[in-house]
């Protein structure tokens, strides 16, 4: 596999400058392949944390703004995507037109919201917010039944908290950020018309909605729970349950007159949106309404809107210093609106067809590794083992790019209406393309991300594991790399992807796609006591240590489960991937002073070098799945005897003692 032409500067495959030899491997093995990584790429005021993953994104970044640039200075054709880009990258970057229009584009929609004065109004005035702008109270979407994965159906979830996760309303600690939320949304009203006074208030009424919704929301971790969240229900039994809304005028202002049937997913908190819009006084929807409008019209206003939501949710909430600078911003949302159009562009300019080919190739080898560690697990039986090799040789993979591309010619943008009012439509012209959908077979040929995307994402749905052009760059493909070093890259994020078809959610689903429980019980238990370990081991981890009156914050090792498991399977089936291509012939001799095993090691931890933010630690610990890049190899490096004996460690704080570990897959 060659480099991409249009990057020919080769990139060491062990860069020695990363290290810290100051550190033992067998004291702190990510500061040891890592440290020297950390200081010399020192946090930016832009950035909350900074990692590998950040350098190829920015690398991205500047390929696709260039391409933006060419757009802008060519005439377009109306209508075309070109101009679609050109215009909306124009629109971002003018911010004297932003700064001149002020609040005004908001006017329309506000003026919609201070016109509700009658309960009845509530289907059309949430419909039309719903479709454009922001999903208060709940949210519905369109994607494949769970069990039914051919077909596509209706889902209504919880929605409507602006700090995105319920700890931050309902746990004391974060006492101090909930202030600041509310001082964010007087100020936000304030920008927006309101005088101090009724800013004032309509924050308070806007907050006392969100925490209501917040004390019924499922945690983070309650949301790993899929049986918990299937509860299909009937038109009729929907409404009869929940009767504050007249459905069938809500679902016709949506364009969903036909739906009969549709998934809730936490059934209690819709139970508390029903009880809310039955009880709550008109003028504190209003407020709440118009809260959850401005807050997501912000990024698309003037600079002092800008602003105000980047001291709240950058630094505040994360620990930035400083906004990212004005053309990432511009140049973020065409990248994301007409995502397979800048695909396309960026697939032709910068990824030859032939990657292609050495990726499916090394794929192979990865699904042959799998098998072969599912035929040789003690704790499952054999016909279990059956249905799993069934499923993992029914995986679909997509690599580069999509064989279809998206059609984009109903989305309009009209640059001279303002940025916001562009966006407003956009809005509603994907939330139709996605409710479209509705009763219509899956598309099991469409993508979950963009080929520009740095990552990769298996679907339990569509039993399928992609991985797009972008992702395939150093440091997890290196053309010039040795094969240890791709394996332990690469072949480690394979292998990851391959990992989720079985960890705590994906076991769940069969060959099909189908949420269907394929275990017997005695290997379902035996796998819980396996995890249970895993969980254990996490949630020992400090990330943040005592200070002040704010306690250690510790991992959450439930919440990122799925994530461990897929780590640590994927490094063991790629160094089974590795030593399988070594064909029986004894190993390659040492480069820069590394053993091949080494090698492989050193390529994963490289993967998870980053500076972070305590702040970001902190949000991230509540939020995200995935766990901090320096326990992604500390903790899980741990569990595996093939590290240890690469790098003879057999004490330290690295080592855990072979009782104390745990092997999954």
């Amino acid at each position: 596999m060659t480099a991409c032409q249009n990057n020919p500067t080769k990139v060491p495959a062990i860069d020695l400058a990363n290290f810290d030899l100051e550190v033992a491997p067998n004291a702190d093995f990510y500061q040891y392949a890592t440290g020297g990584w950390q200081k010399n790429n020192p946090l930016k005021p832009e950035f909350a944390r900074y990692g590998s993953f950040d350098v190829l994104r920015e690398n991205n970044e500047k390929r696709i703004n260039a391409l933006f640039q060419e757009m802008s200075r060519l005439e377009t054709t109306p209508g075309s995507v070109e101009q679609k880009i050109a215009d909306l990258y124009k629109m971002g970057l003018d911010s004297a037109r932003l700064n001149a229009e002020g609040a005004a584009p908001l006017a329309s929609d506000l003026a919609l919201i201070d016109g509700l004065t009658d309960r009845a109004q509530l289907p059309g005035l949430l419909a039309s917010i719903h479709m454009a702008l922001a999903n208060p109270f709940f949210g519905i979407g369109v994607m494949a039944d769970l069990m039914d994965s051919r077909v596509n159906t209706l889902y209504v979830a919880q929605s409507g908290i602006s700090m995105g996760d319920r700890d931050y309303y309902v746990d004391p600690s974060n006492a101090a950020i909930k202030e600041a939320y509310k001082a964010y949304l007087v100020r936000i009203f304030t920008l927006a018309g309101y005088d101090e006074a009724a800013a004032a208030q309509a924050a308070v009424d806007a907050l006392e909605v969100e925490d209501s919704l917040a004390e019924v929301f499922f945690s983070n971790v309650e949301q790993r729970d899929l049986p918990a969240q299937y509860n299909p229900m009937t038109r009729e039994e929907f409404a009869r349950r929940y009767d504050a809304l007249d459905w069938d005028a809500y679902f016709e202002s949506m364009g969903l007159a036909q739906a009969d049937r549709m998934i809730v997913q936490q059934v209690r908190v819709m139970d508390r949106v029903n009880e809310l819009l039955k009880t709550l006084p008109l003028e504190k929807i209003r407020h709440y309404l118009a809260a959850q409008v401005i807050n997501e019209g912000a990024a698309t206003l003037s600079d002092d809107f800008q602003t105000a939501s980047f001291e709240f949710y950058g630094r505040t909430m994360s620990g930035q210093q400083e906004q990212k600078p004005r053309w990432k911003r511009a140049m973020s949302v065409p990248n994301s609106l007409l995502g397979e159009a800048v695909g396309e562009m960026y697939v032709a300019k910068y990824f030859p067809e032939k990657e292609k080919q050495r990726m499916m190739e090394l794929v192979k080898n990865l699904q042959t590794s799998l098998s072969q560690h599912i035929d040789s697990l003690e704790w499952m039986s054999d016909a279990t083992k059956t249905k799993a090799q069934e499923k993992l040789a029914s995986f679909t993979v997509k690599i580069g790019y999509p064989d279809k591309w998206k059609d984009y010619s109903a989305l309009e943008i009209d640059p001279a209406k303002s940025y916001y009012e562009n966006l407003r439509e956009a809005g509603i012209w994907a939330t139709k393309d996605n409710l479209s959908k509705y009763g219509k077979p899956v598309d099991r040929a469409e993508w979950g991300m963009t080929p520009q995307t740095v990552n990769a994402y298996y679907n339990p749905t569509t039993n399928e594991i992609c991985f797009p052009a972008a992702i395939l760059q150093p440091p997890f493909y290196n053309p010039d790399a040795d094969d240890a070093v791709n394996y332990g890259a690469i072949g480690v994020v394979i292998g990851h992807e391959m990992t989720h078809g079985f960890d705590d959610q994906g076991r769940q689903f069969d060959k099909e796609g189908n949420m269907n429980n394929w275990w017997s019980e005695e290997d379902a238990a035996a796998f819980k006591a396996k995890t249970d370990i895993l969980v254990r081991q996490f949630d020992a981890i400090e990330v943040l240590p005592a200070r002040g009156d704010q306690p250690a914050l510790h991992a959450n090792g439930s919440l990122s489960l799925g994530e461990n498991i897929a780590d640590q399977g994927g490094l063991r089936v790629a160094y089974t991937a590795y030593r399988n291509s070594l064909e029986g012939k004894e190993a390659p001799a040492p480069i820069d002073g590394f053993t091949d095993a080494q090698r492989f090691y050193l390529a994963y931890a490289t993967l998870w070098a980053q500076n972070i933010r305590d702040e970001e630690i902190a949000r991230l610990t509540k939020l995200d799945v995935h766990s901090l890049g320096k326990w992604r190899v500390n903790a899980t490096l741990r569990n595996l005897q093939e590290f240890y004996d690469a790098f003879g460690i057999t004490d330290g704080a690295m080592f855990l003692p072979e009782a104390e570990r745990v092997i999954i897959w």
